[in-house]
């Protein structure tokens, strides 16, 4: 049987599927696997240590040594989705209603979904339309994994009193300690940094699983609906806000457009966040069916409208090659402009 490629062949298998598996299970045979012991501890109760080793584990990709040139367009797209990301989440938080949800959406939902992005896609879109250059602001795009900047979107929303409660300095240690444990092995041996990507990737189906054993099957079907709300707005809010903004600052405007995902790990997020803060608690299981939702959405939709935009720039004369990214029209113009000047000088 080929479990692992049929996986991987569903848009964030990995992590969607055995989520899900594990809600109908809990639905409707919530006592099976809640036996205790080893079993109870690794497929029940084991989602908070699984998500901290996998925190660690993703730490280590951030490669501070790596940065380079691309420190520029990174650090761009880095704050072009987290401000805008946490933009919405604060327009969540202020027309929520008693529920707590906004169209549907919690809000730790919409800024962990918006905020974070999924580093294989964009990779492989930048790939085949960016240069190398682009592939390296990958390094700094590392930093938006895990539930960081959507602590501190909560943390500056709590300072202004949008929202009870900051986090603690001792709260924001015990969530990001293992991030940075495993940064600093990483940046300190490359092997560490190999070794450990290994684990990345491995933990997701297992603490997915432990997520979706706290899940009721009534809250997917309340939240799938949103999830892909929320996967529509992540493409094409923080997609077109990269796209223009790259296009503004004459960069590769594809690049930009190719951070409007959501990655498989942060569903991991709100459990995360109501770790560290419990008024969180009450909205947990349908923000994390949401950002999983978001997840396949984006994963379906972003490459076709990157397609989309790219027809649309080539149709305006600009040409996508390997590692070049060129206007035909300015270049034409600006050999006309220099052919000018000779002949007059």
């Amino acid at each position: 049987m080929k479990i692992k490629a049929t996986l991987e062949r569903i848009p964030g298998g990995m992590m969607v599927v055995p989520l899900l598996l594990a809600a109908v299970l809990n639905t409707f045979a919530p006592d099976l696997l809640r036996i205790g012991n080893f079993t109870q501890a690794l497929f029940v109760d084991g989602a908070s240590t699984l998500i901290a080793l996998f925190l660690l584990c993703t730490g280590a990709q951030i490669n501070l040594k790596s940065f380079g040139r691309s420190l520029g367009k990174g650090a761009t797209l880095l704050v072009t989705k987290w401000a805008v990301g946490a933009a919405f989440g604060l327009l969540a938080i202020l027309f929520a209603g008693e529920d707590g949800l906004w169209l549907g959406i919690a809000p730790i939902a919409m800024i962990a979904a918006m905020t974070n992005s999924n580093g294989g896609m964009f990779v492989a879109l930048v790939g085949q339309y960016g240069s190398k250059e682009d592939r390296a602001a990958y390094s700094l795009l590392a930093l938006n994994d895990g539930p960081f900047l959507t602590m501190v979107a909560l943390s500056v929303f709590g300072a202004m009193g949008f929202v009870n409660g900051l986090f603690s300095i001792t709260s924001f240690i015990a969530v990001l300690l293992p991030i940075a444990v495993g940064m600093v092995l990483g940046n300190l041996d490359e092997n560490m940094r190999s070794f450990l990507e290994r684990g990345s990737s491995m933990l997701i189906p297992f603490f997915a699983f432990a997520l979706g054993m706290s899940i009721d099957f009534k809250s997917i079907l309340s939240g799938g609906l949103s999830g892909v709300i929320l996967g529509l707005l992540t493409v094409f809010v923080t997609g077109t806000a990269g796209y223009f903004v790259f296009k503004a600052l004459k960069w590769n405007p594809i690049v930009g457009a190719a951070e409007g995902s959501t990655a498989g790990n942060a569903v991991a997020t709100p459990a995360a966040i109501a770790a560290a803060n419990a008024s969180f608690a009450s909205v947990v299981d349908i923000a994390t069916v949401q950002v999983a939702a978001s997840v396949v959405t984006t994963a379906v939709v972003l490459p076709i409208y990157v397609g989309f935009l790219v027809k649309r720039l080539e149709k305006k004369g600009y040409q996508f090659e390997q590692d070049q990214y060129s206007d035909i029209k300015e270049e034409s113009s600006g050999a006309a402009s220099k052919q000018i000047t000779s002949n007059q000088a």
